[in-house]
């Protein structure tokens, strides 16, 4: 596997994605990243792929706690536990964009691995194909989150009722980032909170690239304050 763009582009990327030094790129042509074909094409994923993949996922995992739910009572650990699904959900997306979106890479592997993940996202923020993660990419970091949830829920705490809901609105929040992620490029977003989003992520990628993580939300950002005073 032998990657393009870190061979025969000069971006710099050294000490981590130092996004502010990198070319930005609006051509409508996406840069290729792989000599093979095989390997380029699951570099471009489009955001109704990643709605038809995830959004049946998150439903069966709510259909499925509504049909397990124990008769003769209401159970409320599904509305708590969809709350504490999406509020898991905003602190993964903070956390994942900043430190390993962002990481620091010191050797060029890492290097080339970042500017993979998400690098070539900063270099060319219009490309419609790199916008919503890829499944090759979003597939296993599920998995380990399913892994977590099970460790957590399941085996240390023995609420089992609570997985669905709580792995159900996960799924759903990483959904709504994406395709929020996506409508901050490509949609007009001209008031309202829709308005204030698109802004936020711009000036990330525009004016300050290492702040302002949250795409969906900027609550993280001011609670560990890599929201920058105007």
């Amino acid at each position: 596997m032998t990657l393009y763009t870190c061979c025969t582009i000069n971006y710099l990327i050294l000490g981590g994605l130092v996004m502010n030094h990198l070319p930005i790129d609006h051509s409508d042509v996406p840069i290729r990243l792989f000599k093979s074909d095989f390997m380029e094409f699951f570099s471009h994923i489009s955001p109704v792929a990643v709605t038809i993949i995830w959004l049946p996922v998150a439903l069966f995992f709510l259909f499925r706690s509504i049909a397990e739910a124990p008769l003769g009572r209401f159970p409320f650990y599904i509305p708590v536990g969809l709350l504490i699904g999406l509020f898991v959900w905003t602190i993964s997306e903070y956390l994942l964009h900043r430190f390993v979106f962002h990481f620091a890479a010191k050797s060029e592997k890492g290097q080339r691995i970042t500017f993979l993940f998400h690098g070539i996202h900063h270099a060319q923020p219009q490309c419609k194909t790199r916008l919503v993660m890829p499944p090759i990419v979003a597939i296993p970091l599920a998995a380990v989150f399913f892994g977590l949830f099970h460790l957590v829920i399941n085996v240390l705490l023995k609420a089992p009722l609570w997985f669905d809901p709580i792995f159900s609105a996960f799924i759903l929040g990483y959904l709504t980032y994406d395709l929020t992620h996506y409508a901050t490029h490509h949609f007009p977003m001209r008031s309202g909170y829709a308005k204030f989003i698109k802004r936020y992520h711009m000036q990330h990628h525009y004016k300050t690239p290492n702040a302002r993580y949250g795409v969906s939300s900027p609550i993280w950002d001011y609670v560990f304050k890599t929201k920058p005073t105007e």
